[in-house]
C-alpha cells in the first residue's frame, strides 16, 4: 500500500511541476499552479477565455465538456490539435509533462499570436 502512495504522490508533483513549466512558457508566474481555483484562472487566461468561465468549470457534469473545451484551447495555444487535446484528456498527469517540457512554444491564446477577440 506504502508503494501505490508513493507512485500516486510522484506522479501528482510531476503533473504540478508540467503546469508550473506551462505557466512560464506562457509568460506566467509557475508558482500559479499551485493554488487551487486561481490555477483555473491562469488557465483560462492562457488559452484565452473569460474568467467567468470559472463557474462553468466548477459545475458538476458542466465542467466536464467545458474542461474538454479548455484542454483543446489549450492544445491550440501550443501549436497542437485534436490529438494531443485527447492525450490531455485521457492523460493528463503525462501530456502536461510533456508539454511543459516539450519543446513547443506557446503561440498565444487558442494558436494565435495576433490579438483575440473577447470571448
Amino acid at each position: 500500500m506504502a508503494v501505490l502512495w508513493v507512485i500516486y504522490v510522484a506522479i501528482a508533483v510531476l503533473a504540478i511541476v508540467g503546469l508550473w513549466m506551462v505557466f512560464q512558457k506562457a509568460g506566467e508566474a509557475g508558482w500559479k499552479a499551485l493554488i487551487p481555483i486561481w490555477n483555473l484562472l491562469v488557465l483560462l487566461r492562457i488559452v484565452g477565455r473569460p474568467a467567468w468561465w470559472i463557474v462553468l468549470l466548477l459545475i458538476p457534469i458542466v465542467n466536464v465538456i467545458f474542461s474538454i473545451v479548455v484542454l483543446y484551447d489549450l492544445s491550440k495555444s501550443f501549436g497542437h490539435d485534436v490529438g494531443y487535446t485527447i492525450g490531455l484528456v485521457l492523460l493528463p498527469f503525462v501530456f502536461i509533462i510533456i508539454l511543459g517540457f516539450g519543446p513547443d512554444p506557446y503561440l498565444g491564446p487558442r494558436g494565435s499570436t495576433g490579438p483575440q477577440p473577447a470571448a
